[in-house]
């Protein structure tokens, strides 16, 4: 009879004053108020990270920024001149659920599509630009994304103003198929006619670049840089170490092994970007925009 009492006895736990003080922290905290680093595990204030140029101030960490956070920063008073912002991706091959996502990431981001073009100025030198946003579907190259690029190489081509790409990817959409693959070529084709041209073309690589991206318009740039410790490449290290079954180095597809291994041109920190590109522009042409010699 005790025995069964004892056993039906219940027991709380009363958490102790730390515990219960820890939690009311965490519920007095507001949301989006602090950032957490992901590789040194540092916690800080989202206004400081941001006036740091989301850069962690203990390793160094480049956060992602946004389509919107990189032409605030990069453009003189964060000022574009936007094309094509109307154009919107269809779903040509009927793909189930396209339609559905797509309008989920216009929902989320505020953006159209993966990528803004427009012109504008770096250190008074007129550039057009085109930045990808890896928060709308993973910065995926679709039919948008590709024509929007294209549009702004012909755009360059017509005003003899340099071209500068921002580019983060993990690859072609698979839910555009061809349609998707065609805009390597595409895009590739108008690089090539401001190449004839003479028209300068910086690509910008940020974390992460990889599949049909890499494999055009990122690699194309008559001078390509990278921001510190970005991934790019055409395909993932997993997949590489299961085909070629051998373990990679531990700083693969960065962008430092990269730029030793001369896939790179300069490997820049994103508080020295403007001042960087400033005088890349300020070597290759004139105040009005016109490349040297044209």
């Amino acid at each position: 009879m005790l025995k069964d009492l004892f056993n039906k006895r219940k027991y709380a736990t009363i958490p102790s004053a730390r515990t219960d003080r820890t939690e009311r922290a965490k519920r007095d905290i507001p949301e989006g108020l602090m950032n957490k680093c992901p590789k040194c595990g540092t916690i800080q204030y989202s206004k400081e990270l941001e006036k740091n140029l989301k850069v962690c101030s203990s390793c160094g960490y480049h956060f992602k920024l946004n389509a919107f956070e990189r032409v605030q920063m990069t453009l003189d008073d964060g000022r574009i001149f936007e094309y094509d912002a109307d154009m919107v991706s269809e779903d040509p091959l009927e793909f189930p659920e396209y339609r559905d996502k797509l309008a989920k990431a216009t929902d989320s981001t505020g953006m159209r599509d993966a990528i803004i073009t427009g012109e504008g100025t770096i250190g008074g030198f007129p550039v057009v630009i085109a930045v990808m946003s890896f928060d709308f579907m993973g910065g995926s190259l679709g039919s948008v994304v590709g024509e929007k690029i294209t549009r702004a190489a012909e755009a360059a081509l017509q005003k003899k103003y340099p071209l500068i790409i921002f580019s983060t990817s993990g690859g072609a959409r698979m839910q555009e198929s061809i349609l998707s693959l065609m805009q390597m070529a595409k895009t590739s084709a108008a690089l090539a006619k401001l190449n004839e041209h003479g028209i300068l073309y910086v690509s910008v690589i940020t974390d992460p670049t990889f599949g049909g991206v890499s494999a055009s318009y990122a690699m194309l740039g008559d001078i390509i840089i990278a921001e510190p410790a970005a991934s790019f490449g055409f395909t993932g290290r997993r997949v590489i170490e299961q085909t070629i079954r051998q373990k990679l180095p531990d700083n693969f597809q960065t962008a430092e092994f990269n730029f030793e291994h001369g896939q790179l041109d300069k490997v820049v920190a994103r508080k020295d970007m403007r001042a960087v590109l400033t005088k890349l522009l300020d070597m290759h042409t004139t105040r009005g925009g016109a490349a040297h010699g044209e």
